[in-house]
């Protein structure tokens, strides 16, 4: 029923008048895959490089090349293994991670579980890249970077970026009420945390920009060599007409992350208030400042084929994949000598944002 959800989304999300919807399968190209963990670090290659340790923690998947720096070249030539299904896949992909801070004050981090279909993936993320059709985007070039969000902001912007960044209540076990495409859900997806328990968990959704300049493989705020499509952040299974611009169309990335937030329901652990308890590594109990970092480091043409191959799910014909089995054998050592684990007084580098 997912697969069939999933295949019909474009009917599902109500699009503005100028994008195009993404089927696959077909001559669209929908490409779900899931990526290990391959190290839980206060490391911030692309803010904060050559800084160890950075302000606060992530969680990282994707290839072995993952440092405190990552320098602009091609990554896949840096990295020897990946955690990722696509094994021509040495990219890098991190998010904050999430935490529960109980009514005595103390952090707990919460634990990630794999996504649907995706077993055997320990922690991690669910990558999805997106493309409406051949020919139709232009896959990232070796050295390219970018980062969506602000891990600093703690308010609503203007009318809102829900379809940017959202968080899914699961009413239930095995992805109870997931019945919308992401950050499409009136009811159970919002741009803040949920303000109640989520008896099956919380689902983190981000968005990427779809258009790019032509000539940046990075700008000083890692943001300003992309855009979201003139109409505005696309949702999920569409795109949109760039702007002048950034004239570029670039594969729609997006990570999803399940939260495995069940084992903090309790009331009794929460505020005193009645507010929800959850807040990112970086300090954020809005949810706000929800952010993701990408550097590219796919091999040779891989997510070329991908994105004109009417490729579905985890597999295309010509890209090489590997089980989780292998995947899982990739890992970065830690570097930064520090507690992130277990019951803490206080976040890892005391939840800072920056």
């Amino acid at each position: 029923m997912f697969w069939s959800i999933l295949v019909s989304l474009a009917a599902v999300v109500k699009a503005a008048p100028q994008t195009t919807p993404v089927k696959g399968p077909g001559d669209n190209s929908l490409v779900r895959f899931g990526c290990s963990q391959v190290v839980i670090e206060r490391l911030d290659p692309l803010v904060n490089p050559g800084a160890n340790p950075s302000p606060h923690l992530h969680q990282v998947v994707g290839g072995n090349a993952f440092n405190a720096s990552i320098a602009s070249t091609d990554v896949s030539n840096l990295a020897t293994c990946t955690t990722c299904t696509f094994s021509e896949d040495f990219s890098n992909y991190w998010t904050a991670n999430l935490y529960f801070k109980a009514r005595n004050g103390t952090y707990k981090r919460v634990p990630q579980v794999p996504n649907r279909f995706l077993e055997g993936e320990q922690g991690g993320v669910t990558v999805y890249y997106l493309s409406p059709g051949k020919n139709t985007v232009t896959a990232f070039k070796p050295g390219f970077r970018m980062l969506v969000g602000d891990s600093m902001r703690r308010e609503k912007k203007g009318s809102g970026l829900k379809s940017q960044s959202c968080f899914r209540c699961f009413t239930g076990p095995d992805f109870k009420g997931d019945n919308y495409s992401p950050c499409a859900d009136p009811k159970l997806d919002t741009e803040t945390f949920p303000s109640g328990p989520c008896l099956g968990g919380i689902r983190s959704n981000i968005h990427f920009p779809t258009c790019w300049d032509g000539e940046n493989l990075d700008s000083s705020n890692h943001q300003d060599h992309v855009a979201y499509p003139i109409g505005g952040p696309s949702s999920f299974a569409t795109t949109g007409e760039c702007p002048s611009t950034h004239p570029i169309k670039i594969p729609q990335l997006m990570l999803e992350i399940v939260w495995d937030t069940t084992g903090f329901n309790n009331p009794e652990d929460w505020p005193e208030d009645g507010s929800q308890p959850f807040v990112l590594s970086t300090g954020d109990s809005t949810g706000y400042g929800q952010h993701a970092d990408y550097v590219f480091g796919w091999k040779g043409d891989a997510l070329q084929k991908l994105m004109d191959g009417a490729c579905f799910g985890n597999t295309c014909e010509g890209v090489k994949t590997q089980e989780f089995t292998e995947a899982n054998k990739c890992s970065v050592p830690n570097t930064v000598d520090e507690v992130t684990e277990g019951w803490l007084e206080q976040l890892p580098g005391d939840g800072s944002g920056a």
